[in-house]
């Protein structure tokens, strides 16, 4: 298997990923996707991110925090802290796990052009929020690979189809 780096992320019909950080909707089934997506592997987020999630970290994964602040510190072995861009890519070149970026918006607006896959579920709702996925996101540099759709049951509420894109010419 060769390495990659990837998006993955949530969102509304209107691009909407958060509300005061965290998901403004449940959907265990797109969680548990998300689980076996990244298990294994190293999760990148910003500092916002992580706070949101309560600096919860995640089972059998690296989380990666990019962050401005120098003095920013996780005292947990499995949380890598990084400042830069050039960091972060010189780390990913230095070892064998995909790297998942999952958010938030200015996290994905940096890693743009460095992204190998996209992995993109959307809810087929509209929710309140204050997060939005970046709208100068060039997602034409990306075609889809597969597409599978989730009817909502009594465990999610709302339908949603979770994408794979590839990045052209890879």
């Amino acid at each position: 298997m060769t390495k990659k780096i990837a998006a993955i992320w949530a969102q509304d019909q209107n691009g909407l990923i958060g509300k005061d950080q965290v998901l403004p909707w449940n959907l265990p089934a797109d969680l548990k996707h998300f689980k076996e997506i990244t298990s294994g592997h190293s999760i990148l987020m910003g500092r916002v991110t992580f706070d949101g999630m309560n600096r919860r970290i995640l089972p059998n994964r690296t989380s990666i925090i990019l962050t401005q602040d120098p003095n920013y510190n996780v005292e947990n072995e499995d949380v890598l802290i990084f400042h830069d861009l050039a960091s972060v890519l010189k780390w990913y070149q230095q070892q064998d796990k995909n790297l998942y970026i999952i958010g938030g918006g200015q996290i994905f607006s940096l890693f743009e052009h460095d992204i190998d896959e996209i992995i993109k579920t959307d809810i087929h709702s509209s929710f309140e929020g204050d997060t939005y996925f970046p709208k100068d996101f060039d997602l034409t540099q990306f075609k889809e690979v597969s597409s599978q759709f989730y009817s909502k049951d009594e465990n999610n509420k709302y339908d949603f189809t979770v994408k794979v894109l590839e990045r052209k010419g890879s």
